[in-house]
């Protein structure tokens, strides 16, 4: 089964501040960016890597359907909205999303859910990165955020690494 994600601002924006953004294009067969992000992602700062990353043209930009009142009734940011109701119309597509109300969202919605944490557990696992704990420390020294305990038990579970905060 092909890997299909539609991708939120949080996500391409951590992993391009430590330079890993490639990691989402070599883990997924199709990579889209609602446009809504994109708007976010270049309202930034002009030396912003994800921006840069967004202007190389790598990344696909869409416009996505308008949402249903029922992806709207839980008041998320557009980016957010946008990035679920494309995977709630595509259900082949997976949501790339790591804001907690929007994680909830899409679990409500039985819509496929991965977030920045399982991006690199998936690239370590693949053989693209030497150390999944290394780089979730370079994320959180660059604004990254997850609960201690839960980054410890996924290392251990998932690719027997040990986490130190």
């Amino acid at each position: 089964m092909s890997e299909r994600w539609v991708v939120n601002a949080s996500p391409l924006i951590v992993l391009a501040r430590i330079g890993l953004e490639q990691l989402l294009l070599d883990l997924a067969d199709e990579i889209i960016v609602p446009r809504a992000v994109a708007v976010e992602i270049e309202a930034g700062p002009p030396e912003d890597q994800s921006r840069r990353a967004l202007a190389t043209g790598k990344f696909t930009v869409i416009d996505t359907p308008t949402p249903p009142t029922e992806i709207l009734a839980w008041d998320l940011g557009s980016g957010e909205t946008a990035v679920l109701s494309f995977a709630l119309a595509q259900s082949s597509w997976t949501a790339i999303i790591d804001d907690a109300a929007a994680r909830r969202c899409a679990r409500s919605f039985s819509i496929p859910l991965k977030g920045t944490l399982a991006i690199v557990i998936l690239a370590k696992q693949r053989g693209l990165i030497a150390s999944a704990a290394q780089t979730l420390q370079a994320l959180r020294s660059n604004g990254f955020r997850l609960d201690d305990q839960i980054i410890a038990e996924t290392l251990r579970r998932t690719v027997g690494e040990v986490w130190i905060p």
